[in-house]
């Protein structure tokens, strides 16, 4: 399957998920842990599926 033909999944729109990227940044001072890089990636990953899905707050 395509990734232009998955489904959509994300229920979090891509600002939601930007500002958690960004405050896990400034949480850490950008020195994550393991365990940190990983949410990072997981959030990176649902917010580009947002973004690819058209799932963006207005401002």
């Amino acid at each position: 399957m395509s990734p232009d033909s998955m489904p959509c999944g994300s229920v979090r729109s891509a600002a939601e998920l930007n500002e958690r990227i960004r405050a896990l940044w400034l949480r850490t001072g950008g020195n994550l842990t393991d365990r940190e890089r990983e949410e990072y990636e997981l959030l990176v990953v649902e917010w580009a599926e947002a973004v690819r899905c058209g799932v963006i707050e207005a401002a």
